[in-house]
């Protein structure tokens, strides 16, 4: 796998270093709320756990799964919820817990379906941000980190349900999702 990647973007030490200084903002915002972390299926994963690690205060934790992509590399723009919450979000303060935010089209449609659960509050946290390909505005509270148009993976990113388990987060080589696009 790691012959696959042109170069690597974020390294675990960076990831953890980038999720820290998070978690710090969360738990001082959070302190005394009733702090849901909702993780959405499956790139968050990693992410999520690598947060929860460093948060201090107490919260629920919960999944979503939801797609817009299926195999591709560009996000269809149709959101379909494949699994809601276990949890009942009615009073709870919900922070999406989110790999890479690209198009917005996903987390714009699931903040507003979460705003009609009658939520106290719903915000995001992402470790990746590419606010050049936003289609729909969403707004971010928590951003680790800002990235360029790459095309990333690892540490929970996928291309086509593949290299999620890497421990660092690199740009794939054009070569192996243009070959497979044809």
């Amino acid at each position: 796998m790691d012959k696959d990647i042109k170069e690597i973007l974020l390294s675990a030490e960076e990831i953890t270093a980038l999720t820290m200084d998070i978690a710090d903002k969360i738990n001082k915002d959070y302190e005394g709320k009733n702090l849901v972390l909702l993780g959405l299926l499956k790139g968050s994963v990693c992410f999520m756990a690598e947060l929860m690690k460093y948060i201090k205060i107490p919260c629920q934790i919960d999944f979503m799964s939801v797609s817009s992509y299926g195999n591709g590399t560009e996000s269809s723009g149709r959101v379909n919820i494949l699994k809601d919450m276990s949890i009942s979000p009615m009073g709870k303060d919900i922070l999406i817990v989110e790999d890479i935010i690209d198009s917005g089209n996903t987390l714009s449609f699931i903040t507003q379906y979460l705003k009609s659960k009658r939520c106290d509050s719903v915000e995001i946290v992402t470790l990746l941000n590419k606010p050049d390909r936003r289609q729909t505005e969403v707004e971010v509270k928590y951003s680790c980190k800002k990235i360029d148009d790459l095309f990333v993976v690892g540490f929970g990113l996928d291309y086509a349900e593949y290299y999620r388990n890497l421990p660092y987060i690199g740009v794939l080589k054009e070569s192996v999702y243009k070959k497979t696009s044809e």
